[in-house]
Protein backbone atom coordinates (compact mmCIF):
# COMPACT_ATOMS: atom_id res chain seq x y z
CA UNK A 1 0.00 0.00 0.00
CA UNK A 2 2.94 2.32 0.68
CA UNK A 3 4.67 1.98 -2.71
CA UNK A 4 1.80 0.88 -4.98
CA UNK A 5 1.19 -2.25 -7.01
CA UNK A 6 3.59 -1.08 -9.74
CA UNK A 7 6.50 -1.65 -7.36
CA UNK A 8 5.74 -5.36 -6.95
CA UNK A 9 7.47 -8.14 -8.84
CA UNK A 10 5.45 -10.74 -10.76
CA UNK A 11 5.98 -13.21 -7.94
CA UNK A 12 4.76 -10.71 -5.34
CA UNK A 13 1.65 -9.91 -7.40
CA UNK A 14 0.86 -13.59 -7.74
CA UNK A 15 1.49 -14.19 -4.02
CA UNK A 16 -1.26 -11.69 -3.20
CA UNK A 17 -3.69 -13.76 -5.28
CA UNK A 18 -2.53 -17.03 -3.72
CA UNK A 19 -2.86 -15.50 -0.22
CA UNK A 20 -1.48 -18.56 1.59
CA UNK A 21 1.22 -21.12 1.03
CA UNK A 22 1.67 -24.51 2.66
CA UNK A 23 3.53 -25.80 5.70
CA UNK A 24 7.14 -24.67 5.34
CA UNK A 25 6.38 -22.66 2.23
CA UNK A 26 5.09 -19.09 2.11
CA UNK A 27 2.72 -17.72 -0.52
CA UNK A 28 5.69 -15.89 -2.04
CA UNK A 29 7.74 -19.11 -2.25
CA UNK A 30 4.82 -20.82 -3.97
CA UNK A 31 4.35 -17.89 -6.35
CA UNK A 32 8.02 -18.04 -7.34
CA UNK A 33 7.67 -21.72 -8.22
CA UNK A 34 4.61 -20.99 -10.35
CA UNK A 35 6.36 -18.13 -12.15
CA UNK A 36 9.42 -20.34 -12.71
CA UNK A 37 7.24 -22.99 -14.40
CA UNK A 38 5.10 -20.75 -16.61
CA UNK A 39 7.59 -17.87 -17.05
CA UNK A 40 4.91 -15.31 -17.99
CA UNK A 41 1.32 -14.47 -17.11
CA UNK A 42 0.50 -15.02 -20.78
CA UNK A 43 1.62 -18.66 -20.53
CA UNK A 44 -0.43 -18.99 -17.36
CA UNK A 45 -3.65 -17.73 -18.91
CA UNK A 46 -4.51 -20.75 -21.09
CA UNK A 47 -3.77 -23.67 -18.81
CA UNK A 48 -5.97 -26.37 -17.37
CA UNK A 49 -6.03 -27.95 -13.92
CA UNK A 50 -3.54 -30.68 -14.91
CA UNK A 51 -0.83 -28.06 -15.49
CA UNK A 52 -1.03 -27.09 -11.82
CA UNK A 53 -0.93 -30.53 -10.21
CA UNK A 54 2.71 -30.30 -9.20
CA UNK A 55 2.03 -27.31 -6.93
CA UNK A 56 1.00 -28.44 -3.47
CA UNK A 57 -1.42 -25.95 -1.99
CA UNK A 58 -2.86 -24.74 -5.31
CA UNK A 59 -6.37 -26.11 -5.64
CA UNK A 60 -9.20 -25.31 -8.00
CA UNK A 61 -10.24 -22.24 -6.00
CA UNK A 62 -6.81 -20.62 -6.29
CA UNK A 63 -6.53 -21.55 -9.95
CA UNK A 64 -9.90 -19.91 -10.53
CA UNK A 65 -8.75 -16.76 -8.71
CA UNK A 66 -5.60 -16.52 -10.83
CA UNK A 67 -7.47 -17.09 -14.09
CA UNK A 68 -10.09 -14.53 -13.09
CA UNK A 69 -7.38 -11.93 -12.44
CA UNK A 70 -5.79 -12.62 -15.83
CA UNK A 71 -9.18 -12.32 -17.53
CA UNK A 72 -9.78 -8.99 -15.79
CA UNK A 73 -6.50 -7.75 -17.27
CA UNK A 74 -7.55 -8.89 -20.75
CA UNK A 75 -10.95 -7.19 -20.46
CA UNK A 76 -9.31 -4.03 -19.15
CA UNK A 77 -7.47 -3.79 -22.46
CA UNK A 78 -10.74 -4.33 -24.35
CA UNK A 79 -12.41 -1.55 -22.33
CA UNK A 80 -9.54 0.81 -23.17
CA UNK A 81 -9.93 0.05 -26.87
CA UNK A 82 -13.67 0.64 -26.81
CA UNK A 83 -13.39 3.92 -24.91
CA UNK A 84 -10.46 5.26 -26.94
CA UNK A 85 -12.09 4.33 -30.26
CA UNK A 86 -8.74 4.14 -32.05
CA UNK A 87 -8.58 4.93 -35.76
CA UNK A 88 -7.68 1.94 -37.89
CA UNK A 89 -5.25 2.71 -40.71
CA UNK A 90 -4.02 -0.77 -41.54
CA UNK A 91 -4.46 -4.45 -40.69
CA UNK A 92 -1.53 -4.10 -38.28
CA UNK A 93 -3.55 -1.70 -36.08
CA UNK A 94 -6.22 -4.37 -35.51
CA UNK A 95 -3.60 -7.08 -35.03
CA UNK A 96 -1.93 -5.07 -32.26
CA UNK A 97 -5.27 -4.81 -30.44
CA UNK A 98 -6.40 -8.43 -30.77
CA UNK A 99 -3.18 -10.46 -30.96
CA UNK A 100 -2.50 -10.39 -27.18
CA UNK A 101 -5.92 -11.86 -26.36
CA UNK A 102 -6.25 -14.31 -29.26
CA UNK A 103 -2.79 -15.73 -29.97
CA UNK A 104 -2.98 -18.41 -27.26
CA UNK A 105 -6.61 -19.47 -27.57
CA UNK A 106 -7.10 -23.23 -27.81
CA UNK A 107 -10.26 -22.86 -29.90
CA UNK A 108 -10.88 -20.92 -33.09
CA UNK A 109 -12.72 -17.71 -32.25
CA UNK A 110 -14.21 -15.29 -34.77
CA UNK A 111 -14.41 -11.58 -33.91
CA UNK A 112 -15.63 -8.55 -35.85
CA UNK A 113 -14.49 -4.95 -35.45
CA UNK A 114 -17.22 -2.48 -36.47
CA UNK A 115 -15.95 0.87 -37.79
CA UNK A 116 -17.53 4.29 -38.35
CA UNK A 117 -16.96 6.61 -41.31
CA UNK A 118 -13.62 7.78 -39.82
CA UNK A 119 -12.42 4.18 -39.50
CA UNK A 120 -12.68 4.40 -35.72
CA UNK A 121 -13.74 1.32 -33.78
CA UNK A 122 -17.35 1.38 -32.62
CA UNK A 123 -17.20 -2.09 -31.05
CA UNK A 124 -15.41 -5.42 -31.25
CA UNK A 125 -17.67 -8.43 -30.75
CA UNK A 126 -17.37 -12.20 -30.68
CA UNK A 127 -19.39 -13.78 -33.47
CA UNK A 128 -18.56 -17.46 -33.31
CA UNK A 129 -16.50 -20.02 -31.44
CA UNK A 130 -15.40 -22.92 -33.59
CA UNK A 131 -14.93 -22.64 -37.34
CA UNK A 132 -16.40 -20.71 -40.24
CA UNK A 133 -17.75 -23.83 -41.93
CA UNK A 134 -21.30 -22.59 -41.40
CA UNK A 135 -20.63 -19.43 -43.35
CA UNK A 136 -24.13 -18.25 -44.22
CA UNK A 137 -25.54 -18.00 -40.64
CA UNK A 138 -22.40 -16.21 -39.46
CA UNK A 139 -22.54 -13.73 -42.34
CA UNK A 140 -26.17 -12.90 -41.59
CA UNK A 141 -25.32 -12.29 -37.93
CA UNK A 142 -22.31 -10.14 -38.81
CA UNK A 143 -24.37 -7.80 -40.99
CA UNK A 144 -27.22 -7.68 -38.49
CA UNK A 145 -24.75 -6.38 -35.90
CA UNK A 146 -23.17 -4.03 -38.44
CA UNK A 147 -26.54 -2.42 -39.14
CA UNK A 148 -27.34 -2.20 -35.42
CA UNK A 149 -24.06 -0.35 -34.85
CA UNK A 150 -24.57 1.84 -37.95
CA UNK A 151 -21.14 0.63 -39.03
CA UNK A 152 -19.78 1.83 -42.36
CA UNK A 153 -17.19 -0.93 -42.57
CA UNK A 154 -16.06 -4.05 -40.72
CA UNK A 155 -12.88 -6.04 -40.14
CA UNK A 156 -13.22 -9.75 -39.44
CA UNK A 157 -10.58 -11.51 -37.37
CA UNK A 158 -10.17 -15.12 -36.36
CA UNK A 159 -7.34 -17.19 -34.96
CA UNK A 160 -5.75 -20.46 -35.98
CA UNK A 161 -4.83 -22.31 -32.76
CA UNK A 162 -2.15 -24.23 -34.70
CA UNK A 163 -0.26 -20.97 -35.21
CA UNK A 164 -0.29 -21.43 -39.00
CA UNK A 165 -1.86 -18.35 -40.61
CA UNK A 166 -2.33 -19.87 -44.06
CA UNK A 167 -6.03 -19.54 -45.00
CA UNK A 168 -7.96 -22.76 -45.42
CA UNK A 169 -10.30 -23.34 -48.38
CA UNK A 170 -13.18 -22.62 -45.96
CA UNK A 171 -11.55 -19.31 -45.00
CA UNK A 172 -11.22 -18.38 -48.65
CA UNK A 173 -14.81 -19.23 -49.55
CA UNK A 174 -16.11 -17.47 -46.46
CA UNK A 175 -14.20 -14.30 -47.30
CA UNK A 176 -15.50 -14.33 -50.86
CA UNK A 177 -19.10 -14.68 -49.68
CA UNK A 178 -18.53 -12.02 -47.03
CA UNK A 179 -17.30 -9.50 -49.60
CA UNK A 180 -20.17 -10.26 -51.97
CA UNK A 181 -22.68 -9.74 -49.13
CA UNK A 182 -20.96 -6.51 -48.10
CA UNK A 183 -21.30 -5.10 -51.60
CA UNK A 184 -24.99 -5.94 -51.65
CA UNK A 185 -25.60 -4.27 -48.27
CA UNK A 186 -23.22 -1.34 -48.85
CA UNK A 187 -21.04 -2.29 -45.86
CA UNK A 188 -17.34 -2.26 -46.73
CA UNK A 189 -15.27 -5.31 -45.79
CA UNK A 190 -12.01 -3.61 -44.90
CA UNK A 191 -10.21 -6.88 -44.21
CA UNK A 192 -10.36 -10.44 -42.94
CA UNK A 193 -7.36 -11.24 -40.75
CA UNK A 194 -6.10 -14.62 -39.55
CA UNK A 195 -3.99 -14.59 -36.39
CA UNK A 196 -1.34 -17.13 -35.47
CA UNK A 197 1.38 -17.13 -32.84
CA UNK A 198 2.86 -13.67 -33.34
CA UNK A 199 2.04 -13.68 -37.07
CA UNK A 200 -0.96 -12.77 -39.16
CA UNK A 201 -2.42 -13.06 -42.65
CA UNK A 202 -4.60 -10.29 -44.09
CA UNK A 203 -6.77 -11.11 -47.10
CA UNK A 204 -6.86 -7.54 -48.37
CA UNK A 205 -3.06 -7.52 -48.34
CA UNK A 206 -3.23 -10.61 -50.55
CA UNK A 207 -6.33 -10.43 -52.76
CA UNK A 208 -5.08 -13.40 -54.77
CA UNK A 209 -5.87 -15.57 -51.73
CA UNK A 210 -9.59 -15.08 -52.37
CA UNK A 211 -10.73 -17.64 -54.93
Amino acid sequence: MQYGEQALSNSELLAILLRTGTKGQSALDLARKVIHKFQTFRNMSHTDTRDWLEFKGVGTAKIAQIKAALEIGRRFREDETRLERPQIKSAKDVVEILMPQMRDLKKEVFKVAFLNSQNRIIAIEDMEEGTVNHAAPIIREIFQHALQHFAVSIICVHNHPSGDTKPSPEDQMFTQKLMESGQALDVKITDHIILGNGRYFAFVDDLNAIV
